[in-house]
C-alpha cells in the first residue's frame, strides 16, 4: 500500500511532522553512532528545539510549499505516537522529506534534501521511493549554481546509504565538522 503525497500543512501535521522529526533524530543517534552521539541527539530535543525546527520548516515552505512533502497513509486508524497525530484528511504521517528552498542553494550550490524519513513499519515499501521522486522534482524546478542535489549520510548508515545508491548518489565530497566551543575558548 503506497502513501499519498502532499505538501505539508502546518495546522494539521506539525505534531505528526515533529513526531516523525524526532523518531529521525533518535535514529541517528542510536544506529550510527555510540553513547555520546545517542545522548547528544536525545539532549537537543527541547521544548525550544521543536519551537525552533518547526519555526524554520515555517520559514522553508513559505518559500516553496514542497520543500516540506508529507507521506500520510489513509489506511490508519486512530493516532500514535509513532506514526503522528491524525493528518488533515484521518491519515497518519508516515515519512517526509525536507528539501532547502532556492534561496539557499548557495549553502551547497545545490539542491538540498535536508532530510527524508519514513517511519520503520514503511520501510521497504514504496514510501521513500515517492519521496524522494518528489525532491528530485523539486530540485529540477529550481535554479541551481550547479546541477546537482546533494545530502549528508552517515557512512554508518548501510540502509540509507544503499537506498541513495539505488537513486543513483555518488560521493560528492565528504563533511567534516569540529566543535565551536574551540574558538570560544581562544577568545
Amino acid at each position: 500500500m503506497s502513501a499519498t503525497l502532499r505538501p505539508y500543512d502546518p495546522e494539521a501535521d506539525a505534531e505528526g511532522l515533529y513526531d516523525c522529526k524526532t523518531a529521525f533524530e533518535r535514529g541517528l543517534g542510536a544506529n550510527t553512532g555510540g553513547d555520546d552521539k545517542v545522548a547528544a541527539y536525545e539532549g537537543k530535543l527541547t521544548k525550544g528545539y521543536r519551537e525552533s525546527w518547526l519555526a524554520w520548516v515555517d520559514r522553508c515552505t513559505a518559500d516553496d510549499e514542497r520543500c516540506v512533502t508529507v507521506a500520510v497513509d489513509e489506511g490508519r486508524g486512530t493516532a500514535d505516537a509513532e506514526h503522528g497525530d491524525d493528518a488533515a484528511d484521518g491519515g497518519k504521517l508516515v515519512g517526509y522529506v525536507f528539501c532547502l528552498p532556492e534561496r539557499l542553494a548557495f549553502v551547497w550550490d545545490a539542491a538540498v534534501i535536508n532530510e527524508l524519513y519514513v517511519v520503520p513499519d514503511r520501510r521497504g515499501s514504496s514510501v521513500a521511493d515517492d519521496l524522494m521522486a518528489a525532491a528530485l522534482d523539486l530540485a529540477a524546478d529550481q535554479t541551481l549554481p550547479l546541477d546537482r542535489i546533494v545530502l549528508d549520510v552517515d557512512p554508518e548508515n548501510e540502509r540509507a546509504r544503499a537506498f541513495y545508491d539505488r537513486h543513483g548518489f555518488d560521493d560528492w565530497g565528504e563533511m567534516i565538522s569540529r566543535p565551536v566551543e574551540l574558538d570560544r575558548a581562544r577568545r
